[in-house]
């Protein structure tokens, strides 16, 4: 899926990247390369750094230190030229959830500079592509979260950005939909796109990606392809050998005692 991709510049750069709010360093000096043409996964216990750092790498927040460039071009210094090669899928977002699904996804086209003729043709595409035609004559307000999922989708892909990050894309989404999602995000790196993606969902990570980097405590403790990464082990087991934390579960007692 990735074969020769690695051979030119990385598709996302990351250079000293810190970011503190308050007394808490959230992101303490990250450096990651993204290949192009990578399915990379970004992995880290809750509260690791790993929004923070997709935020700062997609311009959404500004770092304290440190430089980004996708495909060459610095996020901050040319922010315009940059977020044209970017689609983001940020986690929580708040949406303009009074439009229709159509609506909503054709505006963030325009908002890309888009022609409306085009941005109406591409919505319709990628809802269909989702399974989300019928929905899009909905308002967004009403969607469930495996809809809107989808749909945030569809705005940060509609534009034909080459790189695409996307912050717990399969969280709250269904079985059906998570495996339509995988089968759009394949298709777009078999094409040439380069896909970002943080989880915490180990087996999911090492299905579907080409690259991973680990991160804890605002730190990244590996990164590489997938089998550099797990260096033998299943990707679990070096995530909790580099991350620790206990998994060992004491007292309860009472919950394996028969009542009857």
């Amino acid at each position: 899926m990735s074969g020769g991709a690695h051979t030119s510049g990385p598709a996302l750069r990351i250079r000293g990247l810190v970011k503190r709010f308050g007394e808490t360093l959230a992101v303490a000096g990250i450096d990651l390369d993204v290949p192009r043409g990578s399915f990379y996964g970004l992995l880290g216990p809750n509260g690791a750094g790993k929004t923070t750092t997709l935020s700062m790498a997609t311009g959404l927040l500004r770092p304290d230190s440190g430089r980004v460039e996708v495909l060459g071009v610095d996020v901050w210094s040319d922010p315009t030229a940059a977020k044209a090669r970017i689609g983001i899928l940020p986690d929580g977002l708040r949406l303009f959830d009074r439009l229709t699904g159509l609506q909503l996804v054709v505006y963030a086209g325009l908002l890309r500079g888009m022609d409306r003729h085009e941005a109406v043709g591409r919505a319709g595409e990628l809802l269909a592509a989702l399974g989300l035609t019928e929905a899009g004559e909905k308002l967004v307000v009403d969607y469930s979260a495996g809809m809107t999922k989808k749909v945030t989708l569809a705005c940060a892909l509609v534009h034909g950005p080459r790189v695409v990050v996307l912050d717990e894309p399969f969280e709250a989404v269904d079985p059906v939909s998570a495996r339509t999602i995988r089968g759009i995000l394949a298709r777009y790196v078999e094409g040439g796109g380069t896909v970002v993606l943080s989880s915490h969902v180990m087996d999911l990570v090492e299905r579907i990606c080409t690259d991973v980097a680990i991160i804890a405590g605002g730190s990244v403790r590996a990164s590489g392809s997938l089998d550099e990464v797990r260096a033998g082990l299943s990707l679990e087991d070096r995530f909790l050998g580099l991350v620790g934390g206990s998994t060992e579960v004491e007292g309860l007692a009472w919950l394996h005692t028969s009542s009857g």
